[in-house]
């Protein structure tokens, strides 16, 4: 009796599976059947593929995100240069828009250096002036030529090199020619650069400037404290100009915050860090341009004064000229400007003995 229950239920068992397996198939021929249908319909009316519920909704907004990304692209062309991937216009001779100027300052010396500088050369290209410094400030330049930073406000290698590197960085965004630095005590004879530029070709890797020392500088490798690199900088006092070509090759050295990278290793400031990534790593010389000046030079001894391109100044270190009295302009760049250049505005305000707004 209890093996015939057994049997019984075993063959309850395979009767019920068998029907739905045969329910389940039934099912899935119909459902074939019916998209094989729906698809005919679709090609039939031109539209490949399955027809989502949410497909309209999905377009719509993929066509948004489009267009929003477009719109952000052309804001984007208007306010940041645009970053040529090869040098432009390479037969075109040297001008001054050509040429991407920076001047490093702080905010404490905005009103007692940035502003000679403002009153005299820079207001000879004021398009191709940037100035980089660590806070904000209502200055008489074109909007976005005032950078902050945000790096320190001291004097110390750190700061030094931080600004540096948002200046070779910002330069790198446009399609200029020549990256010219400059600090904030130094006056620029913008004609004799542009001659002077017009005079070497962009394509070429060309590091111009003076260097303060009469040697190389040495610094031990820190990777081999016994052994020494030795490498020339131009100081940047007196300014120094970095053609585009060699630029693109200091990439792997400089850009994108590495700079603060290389200072860090050999533990110098921004013109010397500058130095050891061209002549040192990049293996390309200095060409020293004597007509570079800054205020570790005696000023006091340079004549031919309308020949040279830039200028410094310290308390007791001051370029020998007549001009204005020395309560007018105790630093004689005034004086110098006025007679480069005597028509500027400046020139006719100091001769009149008017304040110097």
């Amino acid at each position: 009796m209890r093996c015939s229950l057994r049997k019984v239920i075993k063959i309850t068992i395979c009767l019920f599976i068998l029907v739905f397996s045969i329910i389940l198939y039934l099912h899935d021929n119909f459902e074939k059947s019916l998209a094989q249908g729906q698809s005919l319909g679709q090609k039939q009316h031109g539209v490949v593929g399955p027809v989502d519920q949410h497909s309209d909704i999905e377009l719509s907004r993929k066509q948004r995100n489009a267009m929003s990304v477009e719109t952000i692209k052309d804001d984007a062309k208007e306010k940041i240069p645009k970053v040529q991937p090869s040098l432009k216009s390479k037969n075109k001779r040297t001008e001054i828009d050509d040429i991407f100027i920076a001047i490093k300052t702080t905010k404490r010396y905005h009103d007692r250096r940035l502003k000679l500088l403002l009153n005299t050369w820079v207001a000879l290209a004021r398009e191709e002036t940037y100035i980089f410094t660590d806070g904000d400030d209502k200055l008489d330049v074109p909007e976005g030529h005032l950078i902050n930073t945000n790096c320190s406000n001291s004097h110390y290698r750190i700061a030094l090199s931080c600004k540096m590197a948002v200046e070779y960085d910002f330069f790198m965004i446009t399609d200029k020619r020549w990256f010219c630095h400059l600090d904030d005590d130094t006056y620029l004879n913008v004609p004799g650069l542009v001659k002077l530029l017009q005079t070497y070709n962009h394509t070429d890797d060309w590091y111009l400037g003076r260097p303060s020392l009469r040697h190389p500088i040495e610094v031990m490798k820190r990777s081999n404290p016994e052994q020494k690199i030795a490498f020339w900088f131009a100081t940047g006092g007196a300014g120094f100009c970095i053609s585009r070509s060699l630029a693109l090759k200091m990439m792997p050295h400089a850009s994108g915050g590495r700079f603060m990278t290389t200072s860090d290793m050999i533990r110098l400031p921004d013109d010397c860090t500058v130095g050891y990534i061209i002549n040192n790593l990049l293996q390309k010389e200095l060409t020293v341009i004597d007509r570079f000046h800054s205020h570790l030079e005696a000023l006091w001894w340079i004549h031919n004064l309308t020949d040279q391109l830039t200028f410094s100044y310290s308390d007791n270190n001051i370029v020998h000229i007549d001009g204005f009295s020395k309560d007018q302009d105790p630093t004689r760049l005034y004086s110098l400007h006025c007679m480069l250049f005597p028509a500027s505005d400046i020139c006719d305000t100091l001769r009149k003995g008017l304040p110097i707004a």
